[in-house]
């Protein structure tokens, strides 16, 4: 039962201007030491699949700098392993970048023809979560599906989500209706952007959309097929986070301080990431950590509660940090006060700097600034 992976690395760049400046989606930082795609593609390696494609768009050196040949993901082979794949295509008049998921789909057509595994598992990376994919596939199998969605439970409780496509399933699991909503402000079947598929079938739709010029995966294949395709739903019951604004990156991030989340994203099976040797983290006299996440190759002298801090984060004496993400190598000075605060890589803060922003609206710093 061998299975193709496709992984989309910028279909929701729109959605995190801040983030994506000089980065994809899929290598925006995230828990401390990892990147978004780290958990797409490590879910792929511990469900088997060995080939995996990644289709890229703009600003992806950051990517391909962390993701390398894919040896810290058991991926360098030479058959097969983890392939890039480059944002423009060879079909039709497919010769700009790709403005929807089916357009990057008809860009990489030669790659799923010359392929050989009889199933795909497709993909974004905007997703924090742990799965078996290889559990779909048999389902899949087993309801004889043409296509198997993965959803998750909203509850009304919980944030909104936003631009969410919502399923009705029946008790059988079979896909009845595909609708899109602006905001989910209710209880719903959250469509997490995972699709299980024969490779023959992808290679029809995309065929069959070339020659109608069908532009949107979920608008023009999947909402039309309902009823002439056997659709079923899989439902994901573990942990699971969509990076879709700023604001949801700060709340996920910050929900890893609970210790039930941690054990469903990183419990029985590993996540992989890019291996950078450093010293372990130095806790000084005047140290103070509470409830927070701390990355090796960090200095802290000050105080830091209900924080991530990434490698190599330096926290100055007397200075202190609370409710805070901090990328890979944050300095500040001495006498600082943060509160609610994103920094992104490199960032120096000087002296005797109070910046604050709020739950509801943490204040973004970006790379590389000093303040």
């Amino acid at each position: 039962m061998k299975a193709l992976g496709i992984i989309f690395s910028n279909i929701h760049d729109n959605t995190l201007p801040e983030l994506v400046r000089k980065r994809t989606v899929a290598s925006i930082p995230f828990g401390g030491r990892y990147r978004l795609i780290d958990f797409t593609l490590s879910n792929m390696v511990n469900s088997g699949i060995d080939t995996v494609g990644v289709i890229t768009k703009r600003n992806y050196q950051s990517l391909m700098d962390h993701v390398g040949s894919g040896k810290d993901w058991d991926l360098a082979r030479k058959n097969g392993g983890l392939i890039m794949l480059p944002p423009f295509g060879v079909v039709g008049d497919i010769d700009s970048l790709y403005s929807s998921r089916l357009e990057a789909l008809k860009s990489i057509t030669n790659f799923i023809s010359r392929a050989d595994e009889e199933y795909v598992v497709m993909t974004d990376c905007n997703i924090v979560f742990r799965m078996s994919f290889d559990e779909v596939i048999e389902e899949h199998i087993k309801n004889n599906a043409d296509i198997t969605l993965v959803y998750t439970k909203h509850k009304k409780e919980n944030r909104p989500e936003t631009s969410a496509t919502v399923l009705t399933v029946d008790e059988d699991n079979k896909v009845n209706g595909i609708k899109y909503e602006e905001e989910l402000n209710e209880d719903g079947n959250l469509f997490m952007n995972v699709y299980v598929m024969k490779r023959s079938l992808l290679q029809s739709i995309i065929l069959d959309s070339i020659s109608h010029n069908k532009r949107h995966f979920t608008t023009d294949i999947l909402a039309s097929a309902i009823g002439n395709m056997r659709i079923y739903g899989y439902e994901h019951k573990g942990y699971y986070a969509a990076i879709s604004s700023l604001q949801a990156y700060y709340e996920h991030s910050l929900e890893l301080l609970d210790e039930k989340n941690r054990h469903d994203i990183f419990g029985d099976r590993s996540i992989f990431t890019k291996i950078r040797d450093s010293a372990p983290t130095k806790y000084g006299a005047t140290a103070v950590v509470k409830n927070s996440l701390i990355a090796d190759g960090c200095v802290i002298e000050g105080e830091v509660e209900n924080s991530i801090l990434f490698r190599g984060v330096k926290i100055a004496r007397g200075t202190k940090v609370k409710n805070c993400v901090l990328m890979q190598d944050t300095v500040t000075g001495e006498n600082v006060s943060l509160n609610c605060i994103i920094t992104d890589k490199n960032v120096v803060i000087r002296d005797r700097r109070i910046l604050s922003g709020s739950e509801n609206h943490p204040f973004y710093i970006g790379k590389g600034s000093m303040i």
